[in-house]
């Protein structure tokens, strides 16, 4: 994991572009408590950004309303330059901002090559009339896509489980599977939530080599994680959560020797 944190074009400086995705003023309530109390971010483009707290800080909830699987009481967030809060996750997803969960969820009964499949956008044979009429481009489109698919299943490792069932995959199998996914959809932006949860030490590394791999290749992340490795050897800048509110956010170094996220994060 040492190898990401090096490799990093960018630096603790901001980027001079406007920030891929910035929110603010998000608040979330449930039952009375507030999940998310006047929480903002901003993720650069082209950076590995991280979003840290304790248990029940809130993180997975702000994931959750930056993508619209939940809508914020109340808040703004702008992704790549347009306001996305009222649009419904989907079209969100269709411009680009894509998440994984920390739990991966795969189509268990169908093989690691459909879920694939599944996975690209504004396919022609989705449409009736283009496929009755077009057939010849529609099999053409498959045929790119499953070219496509095999290649990104060749870049983390599951090119030789393409024809096995999902629900055969490890635990680990499963995370890289939902990222590769992920990727068929052509993303700017993927929220990643626990990466690293329940990942053997060997699959961490591989996952974080992808992740700055494809940083590299233009796509820019946010990452929740508990693993303090992971996300001080990948993250240019790393935010802070404390019961649904903002705590901290700078460098990874700065983050670390915060007094007061030591004693929130590490009871320290």
């Amino acid at each position: 994991m040492e190898n990401g944190k090096n490799s990093s074009p960018i630096t603790n400086q901001q980027s001079p572009l406007p920030p891929l995705l910035s929110a603010s003023g998000l608040c979330k309530t449930f039952g009375g408590i507030k999940a998310v109390d006047n929480a903002e971010i901003r993720v650069d483009q082209r950076s590995i950004t991280g979003l840290i707290g304790p248990n029940g800080a809130g993180k997975t909830t702000l994931f959750n309303l930056l993508s619209n699987f939940i809508y914020p009481d109340t808040g703004k967030v702008i992704f790549d330059g347009e306001p996305v809060q009222e649009l419904p996750s989907y079209q969100i997803a269709q411009q680009g901002m894509v998440r994984t969960f920390q739990v991966a969820r795969v189509l268990s009964r169908l093989s690691v090559l459909d879920n694939m499949l599944l996975a690209a956008q504004k396919q022609s044979g989705e449409n009736f009339w283009a496929a009755l009429v077009g057939s010849r481009n529609v099999t053409k489109e498959e045929r790119m896509l499953r070219r496509r698919a095999m290649e990104i299943l060749e870049s983390v490792g599951l090119v030789a489980k393409a024809h096995d069932y999902a629900g055969a995959l490890s635990g680990g199998q499963r995370k890289l599977l939902e990222i590769a996914r992920v990727l068929m959809t052509q993303p700017k932006l993927i929220l990643l939530d626990e990466p690293a949860a329940g990942v053997n030490p060997t699959l961490i590394n591989q996952i974080c080599e992808h992740i700055v791999q494809w940083r590299r290749e233009g796509i820019t992340f946010l990452i929740i994680e508990h693993n303090m490795d992971v996300i001080m050897s990948l993250c240019d800048r790393v935010w802070v959560l404390a019961e649904g509110r903002n705590l901290a956010d700078g460098a990874p170094t700065e983050i670390q020797n915060n007094p007061e996220v030591l004693e929130a994060y590490l009871g320290q």
